[in-house]
């Protein structure tokens, strides 16, 4: 089998973990190349990770035929562009959360995805992961009964004002960045999509979040919290909890399970343990799998397009409720 040459844009820092280690591990995977406007930069890393190619702008990068693929790591609001650009020379698209700046965006790259044949996964990794997988069963199957209503927050310690997730002119925020998780594990768990009753934002500077919380409402009549931060008084909290009519699912760390994990069900008075075979593996792993999967055609995307235009839809609605604008594409560069 050849293997998948992927090729990434940008030097980021998310890149060794979300795909280079993973690709040491997952067969029929090679990182090939990467790209960065300043080359140096980009020649240092290469040599750091042992990555044969460099190249001086992503355009040149996606033009190259001998990449097959794209791992989309960019600042938030250039990801739709960069994506777009890869479609056209013909590669599959890895692409990280969030996958645009806003809901109109996320459509605008979905119809070129469908036009193109090619694979285009949000990179939700957790979604990937057994634990994930298993937070999902144990509601469909009834073990807590008719769920009633969901939880989910994703607060994190990022005192650092000046970092791109807060930048306005990069789509940034609390919301896009910690959030687009929150809210995705919530409608995962829901199954449904949810209308956003309310929200409210503390922020790090004019329109650019740093907290928020928001109330949501699904058809069947589930409700729905999710609270997410890049700088709160809850310095870390990453969790899911799920209530139904005879008991409660709660889940500690599922979007890094690798590192930790609790999942439990409390009902009739009793509480059980619920390990999964599997968890020690990185999330990143399982996702690059299923991604050079997806390619082949010999495994399900679950984090297409489609999904993405849900999950930006709803992020969109969380900025209008508490009075805050939706983020907007970036000028792209590269």
């Amino acid at each position: 089998m050849e293997p998948l040459r992927i090729g990434t844009l940008g030097a980021a820092r998310i890149t060794p973990s979300a795909l280079i280690k993973p690709a040491r591990i997952v067969d029929g995977v090679e990182v090939v190349a990467v790209a960065a406007r300043d080359e140096g930069r980009a020649r240092s890393f290469a040599a750091k990770h042992d990555i044969a190619r460099t190249f001086d702008s992503y355009a040149a990068l996606i033009a190259d035929p001998d990449i097959d693929a794209v791992y989309n790591p960019l600042p938030n609001g250039l990801h739709g562009e960069w994506t777009k650009a890869a479609l056209r020379a013909g590669k599959h698209v890895l692409c990280e959360k969030p996958f645009t700046a806003n809901r109109a965006e996320a459509e605008d790259v979905s119809a070129a995805a469908d036009a193109s044949g090619l694979v285009v996964m949000e990179a939700f990794h957790y979604r990937y992961h057994p634990v994930a997988a298993m937070m999902v069963d144990v509601v469909r199957r009834g073990e807590i009964g008719e769920l009633r209503h969901v939880e989910s927050s994703m607060c994190i310690p990022l005192p650092l004002p000046k970092d791109i997730r807060y930048r306005l002119d990069l789509a940034g925020g609390a919301t896009m960045d910690t959030g687009c998780y929150a809210l995705h594990m919530n409608r995962l768990v829901a199954g449904e999509e949810p209308d956003v009753v309310s929200a409210t934002a503390r922020l790090a500077r004019p329109a650019v979040d740093r907290w928020m919380r928001a109330e949501l409402q699904y058809p069947s009549g589930v409700t729905g919290r999710m609270t997410c931060a890049l700088w709160s008084s809850t310095l870390l909290k990453v969790s899911v909890r799920a209530v139904g009519s005879e008991g409660e699912l709660r889940v500690f760390n599922p979007t890094g399970p690798q590192f930790g994990y609790r999942m439990s069900v409390r009902r009739g008075g009793s509480k059980q343990r619920i390990r999964v075979d599997g968890a020690k593996r990185p999330t990143y792993a399982y996702q690059l799998d299923a991604f050079a999967g997806a390619v082949r055609g010999a495994a399900t995307n679950l984090t297409p397009p489609s999904t993405a235009i849900a999950n930006m839809a709803v992020i969109d609605d969380v900025y209008r409720a508490a009075g805050l604008p939706v983020r907007e594409p970036s000028i792209p560069s590269g």
